[in-house]
């Protein structure tokens, strides 16, 4: 039996400038968060002559063509295991589809348990581990996504992510002392819109000019680095809304007006800013505040479940072997 977990992440600045048509041209830079909230993947080898895939769904084949789960197929083709007399199951601890990276953070994790079964001992280093699900998200499967969700979930950490304009990713820890670091967990707080949605609908469906728009959240990530480094969380709660404004503007399916006004209570209710974390269009609200039971009060009362979290510093790992 293995058993293989990979960190779900938060984007505090940035997320957008790490798509290819973007970086290419300006570079990009993205500031993510691991978090303690988690994709599982186990194998374990059975007496029974066939694969057998459980995820929302089972699936029980002969050979890797009659899987139906992309990222399952293209991973297993690539590392040239023969699906036989095993079973492969995921399990997570937040739903899909509400933007946390939960698609990436599968890939990672499934890559990382099937490395570990065909190499016991042997330890895949998360660069290699990130630009593996790259591939076969970005490059196989053609995923309308970024590099950044890969990286966070192998690394782990909190980070400051940047692309150059041939896609090599710096993945350095952000330049925060430990005190700073800690004041930025305190203050973020995670709350369930209850909507889970698409992330290649709604990254598909672009309002305007969205070169222009993604270069002003290129600028906004380096302040908000800047914010974080500086401890003024009073800022980086500004740059939170800033940036949920801009992917308003750029994506048309990114919120409705129950969002909005979710995002617009938390603020009465005390925080500093706030946005829909990933694509948007549902998924999870992220807050700073420091007045954390008003907000907390005022979410309750909205009906929005919180998800309390704090970082992962491990990234993809394997937890029993």
């Amino acid at each position: 039996m293995i058993i293989i977990r990979a960190p779900l992440r938060i984007t505090l600045g940035g997320g957008g400038t790490d798509v290819k048509s973007y970086y290419e041209k300006h570079g990009g830079m993205c500031l993510a968060a691991a978090i303690d909230k988690y994709v599982y993947i186990t194998v374990h080898e059975t007496f029974v002559d066939e694969l057998i895939v459980k995820y929302a769904q089972i699936e029980r084949v002969k050979d890797i063509d009659e899987i139906e789960h992309p990222i399952v197929r293209e991973a297993l083709r690539e590392s040239g295991l023969r699906p036989e007399r095993l079973e492969l199951a995921s399990m997570a601890d937040i739903p899909a589809g509400t933007g946390l990276g939960s698609s990436s953070t599968f890939t990672v994790a499934f890559i990382k348990a099937l490395h570990t079964y065909i190499n016991p001992g042997d330890s895949l280093d998360p660069r290699v581990l990130a630009e593996q699900a790259c591939g076969i998200e970005i490059d196989r499967l053609h995923e309308p996504i970024g590099k950044q969700d890969q990286y966070i979930a192998a690394f782990g950490g909190v980070r400051r992510l940047q692309f150059s304009d041939e896609g090599y990713v710096s993945a350095w820890p952000v330049a925060a002392d430990s005190a700073a670091r800690a004041d930025l967990e305190d203050g973020l707080m995670l709350f369930f819109t209850g909507y889970q949605r698409s992330t290649a609908t709604v990254l598909t469906a672009t309002n305007g000019d969205p070169e222009e728009n993604l270069r002003r959240l290129h600028g906004i990530a380096y302040a908000t680095d800047q914010a974080i480094k500086d401890g003024d969380f009073a800022r980086f709660g500004c740059l939170l809304t800033d940036q949920w404004r801009l992917k308003r503007e750029r994506l048309a399916l990114a919120s409705n007006k129950r969002i909005d006004d979710w995002i617009e209570q938390g603020i009465r209710a005390g925080a500093a800013g706030g946005k829909l974390v990933g694509a948007g269009g549902g998924g999870f609200l992220l807050f700073f505040t420091e007045t954390r039971h008003r907000l907390r009060k005022a979410m309750h009362d909205l009906g929005l479940p919180e998800v309390r979290f704090h970082f992962d510093y491990e990234g993809a790992r394997v937890v029993l072997q």
